[in-house]
């Protein structure tokens, strides 16, 4: 009865496990991303600040 009990965390724990080392490689690659690119840094901030550059016009659609 233990010994279920003990398989059935292990595989909830390598689940999790699983699920983490996907987001972290999802995580890797926006920092290399950020780092290595403005093109990364820029759609940021277009999204997350509602920056634009320079000379630009901005259109707000209302739907």
């Amino acid at each position: 009865m233990q010994v279920s009990n003990y398989q059935q965390q292990l595989d909830t724990l390598k689940q999790e496990e699983q699920i983490n080392q996907q987001r972290n490689a999802m995580l890797y690659v926006e920092v290399l991303n950020l780092r290595n690119g403005t093109e990364a840094l820029e759609e940021r901030a277009r999204h997350e600040l509602g920056m634009i550059k320079k000379n630009e016009t901005f259109f707000q659609i209302i739907e």
